[in-house]
């Protein structure tokens, strides 16, 4: 009984089954005699109706001489009796029957109020007979009469009442299972979600709201799908990347301990190098947690653009001259202030230029580029190195992901500061895209675009989408 297709079927056949007895009681009603006399009275005494000929009939004769055969020749408007059910019969002043529809009833006297129903034939202001209804005798029915119109109507209507009710009944319960069909499906699947069944989906059909809903099932099993694949991934690169810097501690240590290795400071030092790339791995992997569950503390304040790429860019002067690289800085004059945190765009931009400065090789250039355009300020990195070929470019912003061999831990990156990256300017409202021909010598170009947010309502979005903390003064510009 607690089922929904249950409920719907026994609210369908609560409508059917009262429409049939509304039907049913309408038929009785037409059936009754109360109302077939008062559709024959009605017709009777309608204009130029029976009634309107008899006055005209005694008016024009003065008395009921021959009236039976008139009638008998022109019968028009006597049948309505009869087809309904009900004789019709006409006296005279004094009772005596001179038209009757059982016509061995004329000659008859009668008492006008044994009548069922009477209506007096006035002429000149004076009574001069009475058109009558009653039931007829059993004596006076034939067996082979034709069933009378009212009460074939009120038995067909009763035995249309019944089949339509059966009917819909049936169609009913089919309608109530077929419209919780979907519904039970997407219950169904959503079992097969929670047994880790993250591929089941369901067939978007049935009313506009169940479509709606199974759509919905489908991008929520796709998202969860999707974060499942990127957990699996990222448990295993962690495992991983966490492995080969343990095994070479682990072994190391072993070694000192067989005397393998001497007890020295150099071997001390290998092994600090590797804890250190453990303790960066895990501090990556923090920081990043925390930028996408957005929950990366931001110090917002005003920003000279200029000045930070300018300070950022002293500090790789001299390891670019090392390799042989040239860097140029191209600032836009007079570029507005923003509002960032000054030492995450840091790590943004010095994320970058390190990217930026392994893959250029000697003779290249890598050039920083910041300009205002409209609403936003867009900031730029340009090199000259390998490139990126089209497959890697929608993948080089994820964990640990790698575009070829020269992309490991022996460059000192952990593969997760591209990710960081990305996490870092989202956090500030902004995106970042990276462009390549893939092509030996034409590198590779990763833009950021940041929004000028300066009112006090859009810069407290930007550090509630963010969790961050206003220091004092960061709302004053």
């Amino acid at each position: 009984m607690n089922r929904l297709w249950v409920r719907l079927s026994l609210a369908f056949s609560t409508m059917v089954l009262l429409s049939v007895a509304i039907l049913i009681m309408a038929s009785g009603l037409i059936a009754h005699s109360g109302i077939r006399e008062s559709i024959i009275l009605d017709e009777l005494q309608a204009p130029d109706g029976l009634i309107d000929r008899l006055e005209a009939y005694y008016s024009e004769h003065q008395n009921w001489d021959g009236l039976g055969t008139d009638i008998s020749e022109n019968n028009e408007g006597l049948s309505i009796g009869p087809s309904l059910g009900l004789s019709l019969v006409m006296t005279d002043a004094q009772g005596k029957i001179i038209y009757a529809t059982a016509h061995d009833l004329i000659g008859q006297k009668r008492n006008i109020a044994s009548f069922q129903s009477v209506i007096p034939i006035v002429v000149q202001g004076e009574t001069r007979g009475y058109l009558a209804l009653e039931e007829p005798s059993l004596d006076n029915i034939s067996p082979r009469q034709p069933r009378l119109l009212l009460e074939g109507l009120s038995t067909m209507l009763v035995t249309i009442g019944l089949m339509g009710g059966v009917v819909g009944v049936f169609f009913g319960v089919l309608m109530s299972r077929s419209l919780t069909a979907p519904l039970r499906r997407l219950a169904e699947a959503a079992r097969a979600i929670g047994a880790q069944n993250f591929s089941r989906r369901v067939k978007v059909e049935g009313t506009i709201e169940v479509a709606e809903m199974a759509r919905a099932f489908n991008e929520m099993a796709s998202a969860l799908e999707q974060t499942e694949t990127l957990r699996r991934n990222l448990v295993a690169d962690v495992a991983h990347e966490l492995r080969t810097p343990l095994t070479v501690l682990q072994g190391n240590l072993m070694a000192i301990l067989d005397d393998v290795y001497p007890m020295d400071k150099p071997e001390v030092g290998r092994l600090y190098d590797q804890t250190r790339l453990l303790s960066r791995l895990v501090n990556d992997l923090h920081e990043l947690s925390q930028a996408e569950a957005k929950q990366l503390p931001l110090n917002l304040l005003p920003v000279q653009v200029d000045e930070l790429v300018n300070s950022t860019a002293a500090k790789f002067e001299s390891l670019a001259d090392a390799v042989g690289v040239t860097l140029k800085v191209d600032i836009q004059p007079n570029l507005p202030l923003l509002m960032a945190d000054s030492g995450r765009l840091s790590q943004v931009l010095h994320n970058l230029l390190n990217n930026a400065l392994v893959h250029t090789p000697q003779g290249g250039q890598i050039t920083i580029r910041t300009e205002h355009i409209g609403n936003l300020l867009r900031l730029s990195v340009k090199d000259t190195g390998d490139g990126i070929s089209s497959e890697h470019l929608p993948y080089i912003f994820e964990r640990f992901y790698r575009v070829d061999a020269s992309r490991n831990r022996d460059t000192g990156g952990t593969g997760l500061g591209l990710a960081i990256v990305k996490a870092i300017i989202e956090a500030h409202g902004g995106h970042i895209k990276a462009t390549s021909d893939g092509k030996l010598g034409q590198g590779s170009t990763f833009t950021v675009e940041f929004p000028l947010i300066y009112t006090p309502c859009a810069i407290e979005w930007a550090v509630t989408g963010a969790k961050a903390v206003l220091i004092q003064g960061a709302e004053t510009m």
